[in-house]
């Protein structure tokens, strides 16, 4: 699995306005963020946002489906590397394979993963955003995910992998918000920027909670 990478060229003028609506979008949230403040950020005359992209709502949606599509395809990769090895997918095998690109992205060089995966956690804990955007760009690929949930725990309820995806999907959030919150919690034990210590940790913690709400392995 590699690092994520940018579809966009390095100086266009709309990937300059993607950028910039990307980190005050994550910073800011949709409201308090204005056109005129994107076109400062990116240093661009105001009108080139609306001929790029139209408007505001409008860019907020481009913005957002710009890396959800690698992550999906990162996501759908990992997946399949895994099924031809073993068919079902042993279940930690499935949760390495959705979680670990959240990790590479938050690793990554490229500071804009960092600043959408923030984005990611707003949009995926707002009762406006979260229905529209997350079912949008997210839920065709996590279907296959269910599929091979329910391959590897063929005794579950189908409400339950659907519980269990829920909760997991919320730690999710939680960590690539990376608030800070756990250093002062910990006393400086732990980091919210320590991803791979994050992850190494969510996804066993994640596999235990199928197991116990699912019941035993096939």
């Amino acid at each position: 699995m590699g690092r994520p990478r940018s579809r966009d060229g390095g100086g266009n003028r709309d990937t300059l306005i993607l950028d910039a609506a990307e980190r005050l979008f994550a910073y800011h949230g949709y409201d308090a963020v204005t056109l005129r403040a994107v076109a400062r950020e990116a240093d661009v005359d105001l009108a080139l946002i609306g001929y790029y992209f139209g408007a505001k709502q409008k860019l907020f949606d481009t913005v957002f489906q710009r890396r959800a599509r690698i992550l999906n395809e990162d996501r759908l990769a990992a997946l399949a590397s895994a099924r031809a090895e073993c068919d079902p997918i042993p279940l930690e095998k499935i949760i390495e394979a959705y979680l670990r690109p959240l990790e590479m992205a938050q690793e990554s060089e490229d500071r804009g993963w960092r600043n959408y995966c923030a984005l990611l956690a707003y949009v995926n804990t707002s009762p406006v955003w979260g229905p529209v955007l997350m079912s949008r760009h997210f839920d065709g690929p996590m279907e296959a995910f269910v599929e091979a949930l329910a391959a590897a725990l063929p005794r579950a309820e189908r409400a339950d992998l659907y519980w269990c995806y829920h909760f997991m999907s919320g730690a999710m959030s939680l960590t690539f918000a990376n608030t800070g919150r756990i250093n002062a919690m910990s006393g400086g034990l732990c980091r919210s920027d320590d991803f791979q210590t994050a992850y190494d940790r969510m996804i066993p913690f994640v596999v235990a909670g199928f197991e116990r709400v699912c019941g035993p392995l096939g």
